[in-house]
């Protein structure tokens, strides 16, 4: 199959063949992609929620082994998690990329194929975005504009002692799959006959490479008449995002190691490869799991959600963060271990 320059289309060109034959979804975008800005009409009674994020080629993804459209489609659906985590709902998102050349018209259609597969499962609607030219690979950076009901939306800083800490899924596996990715193409090198060995441990490969945000737990929660009082996605690891949550709600918080959910899958190839699965579930990050507190009085209501379990509990400030471990009584500081997008690499 012949391959198409980008520069053959020119901006424009290329814009009007990824983006052809979108039709708004939701009553809120009034005009959508072709004009110099989209143009949004949203409730008085809502609150409009913003994220952004930007994923660079080799820094956030290796296309070793990461295929365009699954790319595509975990970009957009971070976001996607983003605006669930504050109980919200993702509406439109825009979509910009810095483009090397290195890519063709083909590649530019396969990853955009992966935004619109995410955005039609989760009813999100494209308005705009950019492409330009990189010196640095691959440059994605969508931008998603969601909605809560006034006064609906769940920050951070909610947490209050004696609070039921809660984590949806498990955790662990996006971590281990990379792991599994990383070791797979270490072993590739310089084999042109070459074939992965993922037998077993497609689980952990699918949570790295397509992730899905958790709208059924927002939609468990809201049926059930529970509104959490802090919330996060978490992206950077357990550890990181509970200390987050401590620290902007001015509290404490006690872990139990027994009770963190780990997958099977995940477990075995901590053992493979000889590391801690603990370390790795509190750390390792990109999960998109919903960690997210509740009052002591919900208990009944959430103890009967499926594949939402409950962790620990909230303490005063001055008690500290920890893990207690399996013996009930020892206790580890909790440390932010996770990935820094800052560190050099």
């Amino acid at each position: 199959m012949g391959q198409t320059e980008i520069s053959s289309l020119g901006e424009f060109g290329l814009i009007d063949r990824l983006t052809g034959g979108l039709v708004p979804k939701h009553h809120s975008t009034s005009l959508g992609v072709g004009d110099d800005a989209a143009v949004l009409e949203y409730p008085a009674e809502t609150d409009i929620l913003v994220t952004t994020d930007m994923l660079l080629e080799n820094v956030h993804f290796d296309l070793t082994y990461v295929p365009l459209k699954h790319l595509g489609y975990k970009a957009a659906v971070v976001n996607f998690s983003d605006i669930y985590a504050m109980n919200g709902v993702p509406r439109q998102i825009t979509v910009s990329l810095g483009v090397s050349k290195r890519f063709t018209v083909e590649h530019m259609e396969e990853l955009y194929a992966g935004i619109r597969l995410a955005c039609e499962i989760y009813g999100v609607d494209i308005i705009g975005g950019d492409t330009c030219a990189s010196h640095q690979g691959l440059i994605i950076s969508i931008t998603c504009i969601g909605e809560a009901g006034r006064g609906n939306a769940v920050r951070r800083s909610g947490a209050k002692p004696t609070d039921i800490i809660c984590v949806s899924g498990d955790l662990g596996a996006a971590y281990m799959g990379l792991q599994l990715l990383e070791r797979e193409k270490i072993a590739s090198a310089g084999r042109k006959d070459f074939e992965p060995d993922f037998a077993g441990k497609e689980y952990i490969v699918e949570r790295q490479l397509k992730p899905e945000a958790r709208r059924d737990v927002v939609e468990a929660l809201a049926k059930a008449g529970i509104k959490p009082t802090s919330m996060m996605d978490i992206s950077d690891g357990l550890s990181s995002e509970l200390l987050h949550i401590c620290k902007q709600s001015g509290v404490g918080c006690r872990v139990y190691e027994e009770r963190i959910p780990i997958d099977y899958q995940t477990a075995l190839m901590a053992e493979e490869l000889n590391m801690n699965l603990v370390t790795a579930a509190l750390n390792g990050g990109e999960d998109y799991e919903l960690l997210f507190t509740i009052p002591l009085s919900a208990h009944d209501k959430i103890s009967e959600l499926p594949g939402v379990r409950e962790i620990g509990y909230i303490t005063e400030e001055s008690k500290g963060c920890a893990l207690v471990g399996r013996d009930g009584q020892s206790e580890i500081p909790l440390r932010a271990q996770g990935w820094n997008p800052l560190a050099e690499n």
